[in-house]
């Protein structure tokens, strides 16, 4: 018998006269860029050094287009918006050693995000690999092994004649569900050889899926259309699976009130009558949850940020949908489906009855006044309207990139983010600096629709430098910097547990002015006439940056 995957093609007369016949001038630098046009990239983001000009010297003989940022944790958090954005991996080409290692936190985010990132990064002359001590520059003991547990998979290619397979394993990696970064490393005089290897054309690297055991799925939807009370928490495994569509079918079947995690944002439409929005920082909210006698809970660990800070104890039965297999009831026990978001929604709702529960609505509408009234109480005015200035300039379909700053915390329970995979932060792994170099990375993605950051001033000294990258591409990025002149939310915390904050001030440039020296049009607004400076902006082409001074404060926490 034949299977397909035994089936040869023989090559055509002209691929064989291609192989035996190859361009000169060729190194294993070209055999890199031939990898990545052959699994079908068309953009690389990185920064040259001296060991990975190899690399950099082969982009000018491929059809890849080139980001370059300025600091390589900016082209990390570039490419992994990239990712985010498209479904696509987003190879990200790196020097050795100092280089490597100042990716390393972008990477963090782009695992803790699930965003399929290709790091491939240089090494030293082969010799100095396995930790010998001959003194190259930028030697590191074990280079790998700093990124080994940051990333899912780690590739080493020795020789020109491993660099196609090595990195298309790598690319299969990231785009295993969960998705996310992956390390290739290749050693400097690898890179430079000349080869005479035939040129790389397709190449197969095709992820498995991960179906649901059926039945598991089957007891799924047995306790789902007989509960009384079932509710559901969207992750951001729904958006990243592109399973909206099939949650909200679901979610109507069972007539189940849904909550959107900070990463699920846009999983669920706002105002649909079964929102329970994305308030889970609320009380209000987490006495909800608990109350379900089914929580189905589907792309999400339940982490701290979504089990507001882990006073989530659930009474009910809880079943999780994770494509992460470390993630199934590591934070409460319950039915642990290992799957892809999409395919185990498309299985419960080929098996769940209908289930009709006249008094969700009503229930939803008490949650979320209840919410109203908790923030009605406690003076923010302010703070709402910067949010709601933000929400009517941004277009429905313009994603947008969040810093970690107090207007992106209100974002995470407040802001409607309208679509699936519009509204993106740093949530997941915490550093600052995310904000405006990602949403270049989204803006290169697509140059044709506008792109908004939002930073702190303390966040934005993190990427500042990337205002030249901005103006070098023309990316339409609108950088909305919040200056309140220091770390803001830290401010807020030192002050509430110690009654003083320490290291929290600091001084800063003149933002517009700044921008200005970079050839970037920038404006210092108020809040009330934020929306219309950011709407003129974001209208705009090219980078933009608007200029926000305003002392925001964070509504009152719960879990304390």
């Amino acid at each position: 018998m034949t299977h397909d995957h035994d089936v040869v093609l023989r090559p055509t007369a002209a691929q064989t006269e291609a192989a035996l016949n190859p361009p000169p001038g060729r190194t294993g630098g070209d055999l890199v860029v031939e990898t990545l046009q052959g699994l079908g990239a068309t953009t690389v983001f990185g920064l040259p050094g001296q060991h990975a000009l190899g690399m950099f010297d082969a982009l000018r003989r491929s059809s890849l287009t080139y980001v370059g940022l300025r600091v390589e944790n900016n082209a990390g958090f570039a490419a992994d918006a990239y990712g985010r954005i498209t479904g696509e991996v987003a190879p990200l080409l790196l020097s050795t050693g100092p280089g490597a290692l100042m990716s390393l936190a972008a990477l963090q985010e782009a695992a803790a995000g699930s965003a399929p990132v290709l790091a491939i990064s240089s090494q030293v002359p082969t010799p100095g690999l396995g930790g010998g001590r001959h003194g190259y520059l930028h030697e590191l003991r074990d280079q790998q092994a700093s990124a080994r547990h940051i990333v899912k998979s780690v590739h080493t290619a020795r020789t020109a004649s491993q660099i196609p397979s090595a990195i298309a394993a790598a690319w299969e990696s990231a785009l295993t569900v969960p998705h996310g970064p992956v390390w290739v490393e290749i050693p400097q005089d690898v890179l430079l050889a000349e080869t005479l290897l035939p040129v790389v054309t397709a190449v197969d690297a095709f992820p498995e899926d991960i179906p649901p055991r059926p039945e598991l799925t089957a007891l799924a939807a047995h306790l789902l259309a007989n509960a009384e009370r079932p509710a559901i928490v969207a992750g951001g495994g729904v958006v990243r699976s592109d399973a909206s569509g099939k949650l909200r079918a679901l979610a109507e079947r069972i007539d189940a009130p849904v909550v959107t995690t900070f990463g699920g944002k846009g999983a669920f439409p706002w105002d649909h009558p079964l929102s329970l929005q994305s308030w889970l920082e609320d009380r209000h909210t987490t006495d909800f949850l608990e109350d379900a006698d089914v929580l189905l809970v589907v792309g999400s660990g339940l982490g701290e940020l979504s089990s507001n800070y882990h006073t989530f104890a659930p009474r009910g039965r809880v079943i999780q949908i994770e494509a992460d297999p470390g993630k199934l009831e590591s934070n409460h026990p319950g039915i642990g489906i290992h799957a892809d978001a999409r395919l185990a929604l498309s299985a419960l709702l080929e098996t769940v009855d209908e289930r009709s529960d006249a008094t969700a609505p009503e229930r939803v509408r008490a949650l979320l006044a209840a919410v109203r009234e908790r923030i009605d109480a406690q003076d923010l005015t302010l703070e709402r309207s910067v949010l709601d200035a933000v929400r009517r300039a941004l277009p429905d379909d313009a994603p947008s990139f969040w810093d970690m700053t107090i207007l992106a915390y209100w974002a995470w329970s407040a802001f409607d983010a309208r679509r699936p995979n519009t509204m993106h932060s740093a949530q997941g792994a915490g550093g600052l600096g995310y904000g405006f170099p990602a949403a270049l990375g989204a803006a290169a993605a697509d140059p044709g629709r506008p792109v908004l950051a939002v930073s702190g001033d303390g966040g934005a000294m993190y990427s500042i430098a990337e205002l030249a990258t901005a103006k070098q591409y023309e990316l339409p990025v609108t950088w909305l910097i919040v200056d309140d002149g220091g770390y803001g939310i830290l401010r807020e915390y030192m002050t509430e547990a110690f009654g003083a904050a320490t290291g929290t001030e600091l001084s800063r440039p003149d933002f517009t002015v700044l921008a200005a020296s970079f050839g970037v049009p920038a404006v210092r607004t108020t809040p009330e006439r934020l929306s219309d400076d950011l709407a003129k902006a974001l209208a705009e082409p090219g980078p933009s940056v608007v200029v926000l001074p305003a002392l925001l404060r964070m509504f009152a926490p719960t879990h304390l």
